[in-house]
């Protein structure tokens, strides 16, 4: 199945057009529902697909995680997501998945994989209140394939938090320093509510105000909106906000085409644009810089997140 991915590295040139790829995936038919959902992973964060090896199981582990795989000597934690997202089958995983997310490498079970889908992130829409509900967060995105079929683009990084405890340990905010002026707002955009967790906790421990956003599309109707109402004042948006946060991967609009915009906004001249990825390969950070990122700061680092935020803002100080 090496080959169903081995071009992977090729599809960094959709990055920055508003478009992805996506690895369809069943968990099987839910006994319970009788359907047979299928969810989606962004191609780029896939290494390997193969068939399940033997699963060495581990003691006082989350009910999720199933155990380890050895990967060429290195210990690969293996995930069920059948057990995580409470989807009862009558069959087994057939198929794991290797994913890489921020330099963490974990394998994901599942039934079966179909295809890869190409997708327009303005075709990717923010999933219902009522979805998000019942899913808990776990669904960032839903997209409506051609033949109809509705694909739910699942928040990985959710699913890490909650099996593996790699983001939500208070540790991680140790030694962030506040910074120097409170008078500061930023404003984010990310879909992952791990994420915003995150970032929201970082600016708190900084003392900064912020503005949170969902996507890319909301994050730039409320900087056009803040832009609009600062000229009819006579003022400038950059009375109002100081600095710009975004994801790359967002539905509607992704960080590549946000950060694209306001760089070539005259009326956000001035205000830095900081991107915030799990996608964190040379390709990508150089695709930021491309279209005129200030930063690129890889997810779930909130000290290096809080010193670049820092730096950046001492220097619109000193302007």
């Amino acid at each position: 199945m090496t080959s169903f991915i081995q071009s992977v590295d090729a599809r960094t040139q959709l990055a920055g057009t508003n478009r992805l790829e996506v690895l369809l995936f069943s968990l099987g038919n839910d006994l319970e529902t009788g359907r047979e959902e299928v969810f989606g992973i962004n191609v780029f964060k896939v290494r390997e697909v193969m068939h399940v090896p033997v699963i060495t199981h581990a003691p006082d582990m989350p009910d999720a995680v199933e155990g380890m795989v050895s990967l060429r000597g290195t210990m690969v934690p293996v995930i069920n997501l059948q057990k995580f997202c409470g989807v009862r089958t009558d069959s087994k995983p057939k198929i794991l998945m290797i994913t890489e997310y921020n330099k963490h490498v974990q394998g994901f079970l599942v039934d079966s994989v179909d295809m890869i889908e190409r997708l327009n992130w303005d075709e990717v829409k923010a999933p219902p209140q009522m979805l998000t509900s019942r899913l808990g967060g776990l669904v960032t995105a839903v997209a409506e394939l051609n033949n109809g079929t509705l694909v739910m683009i699942m928040d990985v990084e959710k699913v890490l938090a909650e099996t593996a405890g790699f983001y939500d340990s208070e540790t991680v905010y140790e030694g962030i320093e506040p910074h120097a002026n409170s008078d500061i707002t930023v404003l984010f955009a990310d879909d992952s509510s791990v994420a915003r967790s995150q970032i929201k906790k970082t600016l708190e421990k900084m003392g900064v105000r912020y503005i949170s956003t969902i996507n890319g599309m909301e994050a730039w109707k409320l900087l056009t909106s803040l832009a609009d109402q600062a000229e009819s004042s006579g003022g400038s948006v950059r009375d109002k906000v100081q600095l710009i946060l975004t994801d790359v991967e967002m539905p509607e609009m992704d960080g590549y085409v946000l950060t694209r915009r306001i760089k070539q906004d005259p009326r956000f001249g001035k205000i830095p644009v900081i991107m915030h990825s799990s996608l964190t390969a040379d390709a990508n950070q150089n695709l930021g810089k491309g279209v005129g990122a200030d930063a690129y700061v890889p997810k779930f680092q909130p000290h290096e997140l809080s010193i670049t935020l820092s730096a950046l803002l001492d220097k619109l100080e000193k302007k």
